[in-house]
């Protein structure tokens, strides 16, 4: 599976390959096709990765039984292979699902991962805002102005912007970073 595709292997109970295809990794092509098959689908399987959780969420929501498995152990599970290739990994992915050589991922709920996106933001926000403060203070050192140590949390355009704005060199370089 990747960002863009996925390979597509479908086996019978005793492993025997009945279907195999490449499909744009999007939830409604795949439910599509697997929907399509003449022959009943038990369950999907795949190994965790970045598209995880929509396809986990997605499959279920269309009627599967979805399982997401350990990737570091579906990898030592295909290292054996000569040949890898995508084909190749969901044929070996469809056999560790059929014989249960495998251990579930538990799957966040989106409101979880909603969350850790918002943490996420927040850190790389305040890290960039940081980092402009700091070049701020780097540049204004250059021209004789230093700011006091620290500067109150929201407060530092109010305290620096009067400063630069008295020289037009100063306000045409950096006001653009305190904007």
């Amino acid at each position: 599976m990747s960002l863009r595709s996925c390979a597509i292997c479908v086996v019978d109970g005793k492993g025997t390959v009945l279907h195999e295809r490449d499909l744009p990794c999007e939830i409604e092509e795949i439910a599509g096709y697997l929907t399509a098959l003449p022959v009943p689908i038990e369950r999907i399987g795949f190994e965790s990765g970045t598209l995880s959780q929509h396809l986990f969420f997605g499959l279920k929501a269309e009627g599967f039984d979805v399982v997401c498995m350990e990737a570091r152990q579906v990898s030592a599970a295909l290292s054996a292979m000569r040949n890898k290739t995508d084909r190749n990994d969901a044929r070996g992915i469809a056999q560790i699902l059929r014989t249960g050589w495998f251990s579930p991922v538990h799957m966040k709920s989106r409101e979880a991962h909603g969350v850790r996106a918002l943490l996420s933001t927040r850190k790389a926000l305040l890290s960039k805002t940081i980092d402009l403060a700091n070049e701020v203070r780097g540049l204004l050192k250059i021209f004789g102005i230093r700011l006091p140590k620290t500067v109150k949390h929201g407060s530092f355009d109010g305290v620096v912007r009067p400063m630069i704005e008295m020289d037009e060199v100063l306000a045409h370089a950096m006001l653009p970073l305190l904007d």
